[in-house]
């Protein structure tokens, strides 16, 4: 019998340059991951006036990773913190195309600008 593949476990590389950070994630953004990731970047918010969330490598996101992103667009814009999402792969902008959410960020991913 075939053993089941392994998890792919999410994880996340925070880049200071003075008050802007970027958080390189890799892996899987589920339901066991958002609430981890989603409390760490908002930690960052305070004390930062760009946020920049590159997923490159991140595999795919579930509901609830979209649910943080979007929370955390959310707490970002309320501490007048720019927000941007790049990179993301085909699968997410077809999630964010099911969510009518792929205008607001399909721009930011593909030409580096920060979210209305």
């Amino acid at each position: 019998m075939a053993q089941p593949a392994p998890s792919v476990v999410f994880r996340m590389q925070i880049k200071r340059n003075g008050s802007a950070a970027t958080c390189v994630c890799t892996g899987k953004l589920n339901r066991e991951a958002s609430a981890g990731f989603k409390a760490e970047v908002k930690e960052l918010l305070p004390r930062c006036t760009s946020l920049v969330l590159d997923f490159t490598h991140v595999i795919s996101m579930d509901s609830s990773g979209l649910g943080a992103v979007v929370a955390l667009y959310v707490s970002a814009h309320a501490a007048k913190c720019e927000f941007r999402l790049v990179n993301f792969n085909q699968r997410i902008r077809e999630l964010l195309g099911l969510t009518r959410l792929l205008s607001a960020f399909e721009a930011c991913g593909e030409y580096m600008i920060k979210m209305p």
